[in-house]
């Protein structure tokens, strides 16, 4: 019976231990031009995500740049730029996401991470399944902004 409460508790530390580190990531972050603020969230199904919360400019700026004409419309802020991103722990990373860049219009396989700062966070976008082939952006935690 020790034993069994042994394991059980060991499996709940690990598991409270993989939760904590994959939700480091959640909050308001400024991104690397101060241009505006991107609040990351996690969903109900599990995965993270990032919409734009506060614009240094303009806050009816426009989505001009997007590849769909039917959106270019639509208002940056509250845009959702990260979708779909899920933790590795093995990594200490969030894969398998998307970041769009209001700038070009485009969007790009991505991923992010912790180097010796929970306040810095580092994401990169790629193309055609080649992380070599990217750019490397850093965001910096802080709080809400209006």
């Amino acid at each position: 019976m020790k034993k069994l409460f042994f394991f059980f508790g060991l499996f709940l530390f690990t598991g409270l231990h993989v939760f904590s580190q994959s939700d480091k990531v959640l909050g308001y972050w400024l991104t690397e031009k101060g241009t505006s603020q991107i609040k990351i969230f996690k969903a109900t199904n599990g995965k993270y995500y990032g919409e734009v919360s506060w614009l240094k400019e303009d806050p009816e700026k426009k989505d001009i740049h997007n590849p769909d004409e039917k959106l270019r419309d639509v208002k940056l802020l509250g845009l959702r730029i990260l979708k779909s991103f899920n933790y590795e722990e093995s990594k200490k990373q969030w894969n398998e996401g998307t970041i769009y860049d209001p700038d070009n219009g485009k969007t790009y396989d991505c991923y992010m991470w912790f180097e010796d700062d929970i306040n810095v966070l580092k994401i990169k976008g790629y193309v055609l399944g080649m992380k070599f082939l990217g750019r490397e952006t850093t965001w910096t935690r802080e709080d809400p902004r209006n």
